[in-house]
């Protein structure tokens, strides 16, 4: 069956490519400011139906569940149908599960509710990934930086939305509000054109073959350890501030920096990693979190403080050059299906690692619980290696600024 969507635009022109950077920005913002609202809900929820906490994680759980368990799914959707359409569907459902959550009357409607919210925002990551790669060609390695930058922008808003919107008004029709702002980015899909899933652009070559598998796989695997890292650093960040002495507002603030930090790493290394190579970039950005992390445990309070916007560029820097690699080496050209895995592989890392980093601080400690962050990114570090010495990989120029 030909994908349900018009006659291919010409991928070369540079108004078709930034529409569509455009138009997946909004949807990335939308989408990854959707699944953090719901931390701001959490308390809400547990007043209006006295929910414990077991149940409120739970809840959190369906939805970053359903996401990452379809991203596969949703990539072969888009192969068949077209991304535009998958598109459009995902963020509608999305948009219609908070719509139902605002009408639920306890757990079980608010579960099912976020489950499809999350089942929605499963198309987002993979798709418009894949459309950006198709539309910039071999451009795309910056343009993809930008677009998960914009996901930080999103995670920013909306939930502070949210959290002004239900001072004002009760948390029902904030949602139906939230929601409906679903429906007109939804629309927006419209503007952003179609997109041929061909192998004559220059975003859906692969070295096919084993060799291209191998470092398709190496990729997803430095992806994972690079997020686990990111989250196990994340989940010790506040006890290891509070044994410095450090107050509830100031750890507040900590995290700002960081998150601030964060958005201006993806933005800044996607574009380094268009210079340097994939391989250079992750060696820069992990090394740098590796020491960066310890300078920040072994340090007094108010230095750490001050490293904290570099280890928030850093910490998620890596991401953006890992992204920008994926249409590259993306086994058999599948696009689409590649950021799928790979985007399965850093959520479920993701989900995971607080889990088992948080046994070890029960166990013995939030320091060895953040060396075990740290040892995570060390990890990094020789898959990088690995997957520049593949030579069935491409992964960028090999000197700065190559290009003509």
């Amino acid at each position: 069956m030909k994908p349900l969507q018009p006659p291919a635009v010409d991928v070369s022109s540079r108004r078709g490519a930034n529409r569509t950077l455009l138009v997946a920005g909004v949807l990335h913002a939308l989408h990854d400011g959707y699944t953090d609202l719901i931390y701001v809900l959490l308390p809400v929820w547990q007043t209006e139906f006295g929910l414990s906490y077991t149940m409120l994680a739970l809840l959190r759980g369906l939805y970053a569940g359903a996401m990452a368990a379809l991203q596969a799914p949703s990539g072969r959707l888009a192969e068949r149908f077209g991304s535009r359409a998958i598109l459009a569907i995902g963020t509608v459902l999305a948009a219609l599960g908070y719509a139902l959550a605002g009408l639920s009357g306890g757990a079980l409607g608010l579960g099912a509710s976020l489950a499809l919210a999350g089942a929605g925002s499963s198309t987002q990551h993979p798709v418009a990934s894949a459309a950006v790669s198709r539309a910039f060609g071999d451009r795309a390695r910056g343009a993809l930086g930008t677009y998960n930058f914009t996901g930080d922008l999103g995670k920013a808003a909306l939930p502070a939305l949210t959290s002004l919107l239900v001072t004002l008004t009760p948390w029902r029709p904030t949602l139906w509000l939230i929601a409906a702002i679903g429906l007109v980015a939804a629309a927006s899909v419209a503007l952003m054109p179609a997109i041929r899933a061909s192998d004559d652009t220059g975003a859906a070559r692969s070295v096919g073959g084993a060799g291209s598998r191998g470092g398709f796989a190496l990729l997803c695997s430095i992806g994972a350890l690079d997020t686990a890292a990111r989250m196990g650093f994340l989940t010790f960040l506040p006890f290891m501030l509070q044994a410095k002495g450090a107050t509830l507002p100031t750890v507040g603030g900590a995290f700002t920096a960081v998150f601030l930090g964060g958005a201006i790493g993806k933005f800044a290394c996607g574009w380094l990693g268009d210079r340097l190579g994939v391989t250079r970039t992750v060696l820069l950005t992990e090394g740098a979190t590796v020491a960066l992390i310890l300078a920040a445990m072994a340090l007094p309070l108010t230095p750490a403080l001050a490293l904290m916007p570099f280890v928030g560029i850093a910490l998620n820097g890596t991401s953006s050059a890992l992204y920008g690699t994926v249409p590259e080496i993306a086994p058999d050209g599948r696009v689409e299906h590649a950021f799928a895995v790979f985007y399965t592989a850093v959520i479920g890392a993701g989900a995971l690692a607080p889990v088992l980093f948080g046994v070890v601080g029960d166990a013995v400690g939030w320091g060895w619980g953040m060396a075990c962050a740290v040892g995570t990114a060390l990890m990094t570090l020789p898959s990088g290696l690995m997957l520049g010495r593949s030579a069935a990989t491409v992964v960028g120029p090999t000197l700065p600024d190559s290009r003509s």
